[in-house]
């Protein structure tokens, strides 16, 4: 079978790390809206946060078919953006006086758990409506963890295959030497 010079990639919205960051994103379009203060700065940069961690992921896919440096770019931003919004869910804790689940805790361990099991944006959202605050941004922070884990892996992934098989430029040059060498 010969080389395809602009591959066609897989669904992303079959990844699991595009489907955690859309359950981060309506979770914290949720949280946000119902639990910060209306005209809160926090409010806009919690949700484009959010929105950055999975645009970026859609943006970084659609481009892999030409630029595996471009994809790989964007899914680091993607993490960057999430672990921006990390640290505004561990901010709200701190600032309020809840308690950020300990490592080996119950609820964290549960938590793990869950977010294993689940990438589900209505399980989730139905979890939410029926929980406090704090527990909601424990939640969100767990799920972040997954998430930059799973982007940490998938960018893993990437850069292994671009050793291996190379980028777009060496694929041009190869379906170029083997149309010649017909």
């Amino acid at each position: 079978m010969s080389e395809v010079l602009v591959p066609q990639r897989g669904d992303y919205k079959k990844l699991l790390s595009y489907q955690k960051t859309d359950v981060i994103f309506q979770l914290t379009y949720y949280f946000c809206h119902t639990y910060l203060q209306k005209g809160d700065r926090t409010i806009d940069q919690m949700v484009q946060a959010a929105r950055s961690g999975k645009q970026n992921i859609v943006e970084g896919c659609m481009a892999s078919g030409t630029s595996a440096k471009t994809e790989i770019k964007l899914l680091n931003v993607a993490k960057a953006s999430l672990h921006e919004l990390k640290e505004d869910y561990e901010d709200y804790l701190k600032t309020r006086g809840h308690r950020q689940w300990e490592e080996g805790s119950v609820e964290l361990e549960a938590m793990r758990r869950i977010g294993r099991e689940h990438s589900d944006g209505n399980y989730f959202m139905e979890l939410a409506q029926t929980r406090p605050p704090e527990t909601i941004a424990n939640m969100a922070i767990v799920l972040l963890k997954q998430a930059d884990y799973l982007l940490h892996r998938q960018i893993q992934r990437l850069s292994d295959d671009f050793v291996q098989e190379g980028g777009f430029s060496e694929r041009m040059t190869r379906i170029r030497k083997n149309y010649r060498g017909k």
